[in-house]
């Protein structure tokens, strides 16, 4: 339901933007890019494998314009969904994001 604006309450937090960039030259190895200012950290990416066995892999800190290599060789590419976990030094908070390749 819409209402008026008060200009006495404080104004909404800028949303934050997904720091990440793929590049998909290789579909066995997309390169995942930190795009933004600041850096990422305890970064872990979990996808299944062609047996469909959980696989994680821990990067810890990713700094802004870093690059880190995924190898999705025991993946099908066609199949894979790999989701990116990280925290934000800033809030704290845990985010999480998906893509397919």
């Amino acid at each position: 339901m819409l209402h008026p604006i008060d200009p006495a309450e404080p104004t909404p937090p800028i949303a934050y933007g997904v720091p990440w960039v793929i590049t998909r030259r290789d579909r066995a190895h997309p390169v995942v890019l930190n795009a933004g200012r600041e850096p990422v950290d305890f970064v872990r990416v979990f996808r299944d494998d062609v047996d469909h066995q959980q696989v994680v892999d821990l990067w810890g800190q990713v700094l802004p314009g870093e690059t880190v290599e995924l190898c999705l060789c025991s993946s099908d590419p066609d199949e894979a969904v790999v989701s990116i976990a990280w925290f934000r030094q800033l809030d704290g908070l845990e985010y999480l994001w998906r893509f397919v390749v």
